[in-house]
């Protein structure tokens, strides 16, 4: 199993190192534009291999894309990153244009690959490569809802005063501070629903300090995230590469599911061998169903910007 890492800075290194330490890959080819920084981030990270006891190869490059030939698995981190009081859609000038060049590179050498997009604005870089390249849907895959769902369980487990392990729940719609739709009212702790320990009103704050879960981080960091991202894309790559039907919220290609069309957002869907092998509708209720749409036609004023 081959993955490559486009971008080998704080995301794309840490993707590595998580894909890494879960010692299902075989090789993972870290590949950024910047002289001698892949082969630098991945000489560091090998020497950590017999202290986290892994055996997966890491490899750097510097814009050789041939070194990533036969890839199973290719993720695309490069672009520029947030900075405090930016949104994900002010991105989309610059990094249209490196998603677009990087997909393209990346399927020539490696035309059966699965591509996981995390450059934001995220939904708008997954609808340009099924826009811009030949690979079917399945194998396009957006990252962000794995993250956010993440941040809303992380959130989630605060408000409890809970172990995270007995908490679930998920993050639906566009991946931005105004898109996100979390699932409050499917939320539970082992089983049973959160409003049974916890007020609406506490609810509430969870849900909205979980769609502000990234400027919140870019402000205090004063760039985006990296660890949580990191573990977010080594999870799908995980369940791709070893199989494991896995449920994540993805964005991906809708054609009529949740009444949307034309446009990548996150949805349910079962992850496996073969990239996406399912979309799992979840009936959701007129509160949510209003809120995915009017995330959806954020998606869709955002993709306008895009030159095609």
């Amino acid at each position: 199993m081959k993955v490559t890492v486009v971008g080998a800075g704080a995301v794309g290194a840490s993707c590595a190192e998580y894909i890494a330490i879960k010692n299902f890959a075989s090789e993972v080819v870290l590949l950024d534009i910047k002289k001698g920084y892949a082969e630098g981030k991945a000489m560091d990270l090998m020497q950590t291999a017999s202290l986290n006891g892994f055996d997966t190869k890491i490899t750097g490059t510097t814009s050789d894309y041939s070194k990533t030939a036969n890839s199973d698995i290719c993720v695309i981190t490069s672009g520029i990153p947030r900075k405090p009081g930016m949104t994900r859609e002010e991105l989309i000038g610059i990094n249209a244009g490196i998603v677009k060049s990087v997909s393209s590179d990346l399927i020539k050498h490696s035309p059966d690959t699965i591509v996981i997009v995390v450059s934001n604005p995220m939904d708008t870089m997954t609808y340009l490569v099924h826009k811009t390249t030949d690979l079917p849907k399945n194998r396009i895959i957006g990252m962000g809802g794995a993250l956010d769902s993440a941040r809303f369980k992380y959130r989630l487990a605060e408000a409890l005063e809970a172990p995270i392990s007995d908490v679930d729940g998920m993050v639906i719609g566009g991946h931005s501070d105004k898109g996100m739709v979390p699932l409050t009212r499917l939320a539970t702790r082992n089983s049973v629903p959160v409003t049974e320990f916890i007020s609406d009103e506490r609810l509430n704050q969870v849900k909205e300090d979980t769609k502000v879960g990234g400027a919140t981080l870019t402000k205090l960091l004063g760039t985006s995230a990296w660890y949580a991202p990191g573990a977010a894309v080594s999870g799908l790559v995980q369940a791709i590469a070893c199989d494991q039907k896995k449920i994540y919220p993805c964005s991906t290609m809708l054609e009529g599911e949740y009444g949307l069309n034309d446009l990548c957002i996150g949805v349910p869907v079962v992850l496996g061998r073969n990239g996406i092998e399912k979309i799992v509708e979840i009936d959701l209720n007129d509160a949510e169903k209003a809120h995915m749409q009017e995330s959806a036609e954020g998606v869709s004023k955002t993709n306008t910007l895009l030159e095609l």
